[in-house]
């Protein structure tokens, strides 16, 4: 120990180094140089350990998902069995887990409403918080199910990219509640209650008014499209209109599923003057709290009708059917039967004709083409262009020379009358009086077309030229 506390006193007196930690080693070899050199390589090595240590700590987060069923062992038919879909992360969650959905073959499955559990859990001897998700599951059928592993895609903190994981399989029997035959509509519930609601349209009663009956059906621990339909049958004398259920989930106020609820509506107008009843309705339904068969039960209905001289059915076709004398059949007439064959070949002839129709139209969209270029490369379209290039400023002979050619009489002016004659010395000759020749050139040009015709053969030259054109513009 003596020595080591020597050794420590030895150091310590010596001179604290200069030398900066990446500057270059001076080739002095004294004692103090030798310890800087070592306290900068002990630096550099802090340095690199930290380095190593902050990438183990930004290293990819890890997502579980874990899977359980409740009951995990025994279940029945038409009760609820919830898998609850535990998603879990070693970091924090930055946006909600995307659930999968879930089809169970043979049975009801109402997924996950968004609500979740907060959870926190230490798995592996690692701490990981996240979210319950639940999915209830009713089974129709006596069987075995097989629920297959569900993959949740997430975001956790610190994660380069979106994560996936997937839940072991899980597998579970359902059995036919005692007291219920196979195929039997089976409605467990931890609780129920089965009411009825009568309204008159008038009182008191009479041929033609209505009376409404509303049943409502509430079952804890069910679900809400599992509940049956109760029994509105025909009733004799009475017209029978029932409006679409009404089937709401109901829960405890804070995204807690407590059961089910389903209100049934009908409406039935009164048709014949006479003592009716509708009667009673009973439902048969397993209480998972007693576990035993229970029966739940509503009132018949019994109301006395009187007859109404006032009232007239608003649509009857019987009777007009009876009127006709075709109580049993409706005929058409020959005059129908001809108008249908006739719109059926009418439409058939239409459908078979479609391609003829539009090779037809095609044609007569090119030749409409042809024609239209016909008609600007002839001597009737270049002769509309005259008077406004006339009109220019300055003035264009271009469609005059256009339409002499087209006209095949040359490339030559001098032979349409002196007043282009006088135009064309006015353009280029040495006195400049174009304007006035112009103008008398303009009130000549109903005349000029009618010359070409009558001065062809003496404006055609005998001879070529001395300096030739090009083929195209000799006739």
């Amino acid at each position: 120990m003596s020595r080591l506390i020597g050794r420590v006193a030895a150091i310590a007196s010596r001179l604290a180094p200069t030398m900066e930690l990446f500057a270059p080693q001076s080739p002095c070899r004294s004692e103090p140089a030798r310890d800087g050199g070592r306290s900068g390589t002990r630096l550099l090595s802090t340095l690199l350990v930290s380095f190593l240590s902050l990438n183990a700590f930004a290293a990819e987060p890890e997502l579980r998902v874990q899977a359980t069923l409740q009951p995990a062992t025994s279940a029945m038919v038409g009760g609820i069995v919830e898998l609850q879909l535990d998603v879990l992360t070693d970091t924090w969650f930055t946006d909600a887990p995307t659930l999968p959905d879930l089809k169970v073959p043979d049975a009801l499955v109402m997924p996950s409403d968004g609500h979740a559990e907060h959870l926190n859990q230490t798995l592996d001897g690692k701490s990981f918080n996240g979210m319950r998700y639940r999915y209830q599951i009713t089974p129709n059928v006596a069987q075995g199910f097989d629920i297959p592993a569900l993959t949740v895609r997430a975001t956790p903190g610190q994660a380069s990219a979106e994560l996936s994981a997937q839940s072991q399989p899980l597998h579970f029997v359902a059995d036919q509640p005692p007291g219920f035959k196979p195929g039997e509509p089976v409605l467990v519930a931890q609780a129920l209650q089965f009411t009825q609601k009568v309204t008159h349209s008038a009182t008191p009663l009479n041929v033609g008014d209505s009376l409404t009956r509303q049943l409502t059906l509430q079952a804890d621990g069910a679900l809400a499209m599992s509940l049956p339909t109760p029994p509105l049958a025909d009733i004799t004398g009475l017209s029978r209109y029932a409006k679409n259920p009404q089937v709401n989930t109901l829960d405890d106020g804070r995204g807690n599923f407590t059961g089910g609820q389903r209100i049934d509506t009908v409406t039935y107008r009164i048709d014949t003057e006479g003592r009716h009843t509708l009667p009673a309705i009973e439902l048969k339904w397993w209480d998972a709290s007693s576990q035993q068969t229970r029966t739940a039960q509503v009132p018949a209905v019994t109301f006395e009708a009187t007859a109404n001289s006032a009232y007239r059915p608003v649509f009857s076709i019987t009777e007009d059917l009876k009127k006709l004398g075709q109580t049993h059949r409706l005929h058409l007439s020959g005059v129908a039967l001809s108008l249908l064959a006739l719109l059926l070949g009418i439409t058939l002839l239409a459908w078979f004709a479609r391609p003829y129709a539009h090779r037809a139209y095609l044609g007569w969209q090119a030749r409409r083409r042809a024609r239209h270029a016909a008609w600007l490369e002839s001597a009737d379209c270049a002769w509309r262009q005259i008077p406004p290039q006339l009109d220019a400023k300055p003035p264009q002979l271009s469609a005059l020379y256009l339409w002499t050619r087209r006209s095949h009489v040359g490339l030559k002016l001098t032979g349409f009358g002196p007043r282009l004659q006088a135009f064309l010395r006015a353009c280029y000759g040495r006195e400049t009086t174009k304007d006035q020749a112009l103008l008398q050139l303009k009130e000549s040009l109903t005349t000029l077309h009618s010359q070409v015709e009558h001065n062809k053969e003496s404006v055609a030259p005998a001879l070529r030229p001395l300096n030739p054109v090009h083929e195209k513009e000799f006739p």
